[in-house]
């Protein structure tokens, strides 16, 4: 008896080289319905439709086609069991030997413009998952196939007769993988068209890559993404391969770029040229400019020591300009919307250098959640989103900070906000000076901000991402020289802050919200 196929594919991607192999090399014969029928017929190849095979017609506008007991018992039947093959005798059913199908994806239909809820509950497959599942359960006696990449690797193994328990094992884990990531984004998009609360965080990324290794190189390591969203929609054009910590950087430098704009983001009407340079997560040069070149330089001329080994983000395009800032530091990657071609040709001559185009469309898709891991679950919060709400915040001393002194401490909370807890960041003139981070008490963190800057913290502005629980900064700041000063409050002392501002002539701005990294 000639071994039988079944085929409903949406990707038709490779189709017809594997139906043709089936059937001339292999001797089986083929089920199909839908499209994948249409498609195979106009090859002229011999193909049996659902219907005639199952004596039934297709129902309900096409809701119910292989939802038949002549599919699913030739699919479930057990080989190995007796009874199951009697009932297939007695019932005159025929054993189905391999099952090739994948879902037309749900996100495709939900993603068009104004689409119903309607259309989109008409798009949900009910017959192709329910033919997966089937095979993937019975994968000891039946194949399953839903994806095209796996066409050549099944061919071969029918060639070579290699048809092993492993390969089964794995096409029905795949199998049932792809069933779930359909369901997964079928229930996601019901739960947010009813704003239904989640008893349960269901998630499905794709691979996206195998890393190197970790943040060390013992540690293995993934990537997992949905395509063109976020960093997997980046475009590397030149340079080794991206690392766990590259990415990590990456993501912090993007993040405190967001502050000021990204080129035709919603938040346009905010766009600054500014660039942010990491090191180990942290910001340790972030400055705005007239031009990428000189906010590139003036990010640089931030820390040009820390520098050394970071990553660099842009929010502008890279032009000639920009790219000779570059030409004599060692930086481990560099991410901007765009290149000229100029700017290519000098970089280019940094073969490890990484470069990334990411575009703001990009960035707009990425999901909106920052997700952490601990032992045994996740920690999920929204994202500190950039700072619009200065109009909320409050002067609380007797003297008040001039417009230029507004634009620094405007300047340095958004960039504090993007500094590891503890934070003190020190700027001017829309430039980062001093940067301390990290330390397990806030004047540590002073201190280090206050000695990187020496003489140019004269006149400049400090921000705290959490309140003082003492004055002891606030003085540290006057001895630098330091004119104003931004942060949350919150604190039982914050009068003993504002007062020691008051009596040594600076100024403080109160935010009324904290920023936090950890």
């Amino acid at each position: 008896m000639s071994p039988i196929a079944l085929l409903s594919v949406s990707n038709k991607t490779g189709l017809i080289p594997l139906a043709k192999a089936l059937i001339n090399e292999f001797g089986f014969k083929i089920i199909s319905s839908g499209g994948t029928a249409k498609l195979l017929e106009s090859e002229n190849l011999p193909v049996t439709r659902v219907a005639d095979y199952t004596g039934f017609p297709e129902i309900l506008e096409g809701r119910v086609k292989t939802l038949n007991p002549k599919i699913h018992g030739g699919i479930l039947a057990r080989r190995d069991k007796q009874s199951h093959l009697d009932d297939l005798n007695t019932q005159k059913i025929k054993p189905i030997d391999l099952v090739v199908v994948n879902l037309y994806p749900f996100e495709q239909t939900i993603s068009k413009e104004n689409v119903s809820w309607e259309e989109a509950i008409e798009n949900i497959d009910i017959g192709g998952p329910t033919l997966i599942r089937a095979a993937a359960k019975n994968h000891q006696d039946v194949l399953v196939v839903t994806n095209p990449s796996q066409y050549s690797e099944l061919i071969n193994a029918y060639k070579s007769k290699t048809i092993t328990n492993e390969l089964r094992k794995n096409y029905a884990q795949q199998a049932f993988e792809h069933t779930a990531i359909y369901d997964l984004t079928i229930s996601k998009w019901i739960a947010n068209k009813i704003t239904s609360k989640k008893a349960s965080w269901l998630q499905g990324l794709p691979l996206k890559q195998e890393l190197r290794y970790g943040e060390n190189p013992h540690q293995k390591a993934s990537w997992y993404g949905e395509p063109e969203k976020g960093w997997c929609g980046a475009h590397q054009l030149q340079g080794k391969e991206l690392s766990t910590n590259n990415l990590l950087d990456l993501e912090a430098a993007l993040s405190t770029l967001r502050e000021f704009g990204y080129e035709n983001t919603i938040n346009s009407d905010l766009y600054q040229k500014a660039a942010v340079v990491i090191k180990h997560t942290n910001p340790c040069g972030v400055a705005i400019g007239d031009s990428p070149s000189l906010a590139l330089k003036r990010a640089l001329d931030g820390d040009r020591v820390s520098a050394f080994g970071g990553i660099i983000a842009i929010n502008c395009p890279v032009d000639q300009a920009a790219a000779e800032e570059l030409e004599n530091i060692f930086i481990e990657c560099v991410v901007a919307p765009s290149f000229d071609n100029q700017a290519k040709e000098i970089l280019s001559k940094k073969k490890n250098l990484r470069l990334l185009e990411l575009k703001a469309e990009s960035i707009k898709k990425a999901d909106k959640n920052h997700i952490r891991s601990i032992f045994g679950g996740l920690l999920i919060q929204d994202l500190d989103e950039p700072i619009t709400d200065q109009q909320e915040w409050e002067i609380v001393t007797q003297l008040v900070p001039t417009e230029k002194e507004i634009n620094d401490l405007s300047f340095a909370w958004k960039v504090v906000k993007h500094v590891r807890s503890n934070a003190i960041v020190v700027a001017s003139n829309q430039q980062s000076l001093g940067i301390g981070a990290g330390q397990m008490n806030r004047i540590g963190s002073a201190k280090i901000a206050l000695e990187a800057s020496l003489d140019k913290a004269k006149g400049a502005a400090l921000a705290s991402d959490g309140f003082f629980p003492f004055d002891d900064t606030v003085k540290m700041a006057a001895d630098y020289g330091i004119s104003s000063i931004i942060q949350p409050g919150g604190s039982i002392r914050d009068k003993d802050s504002i007062n020691t501002c008051n009596e040594l002539g600076l100024k403080m701005i109160l935010t009324g919200k904290r920023h936090f990294l950890h």
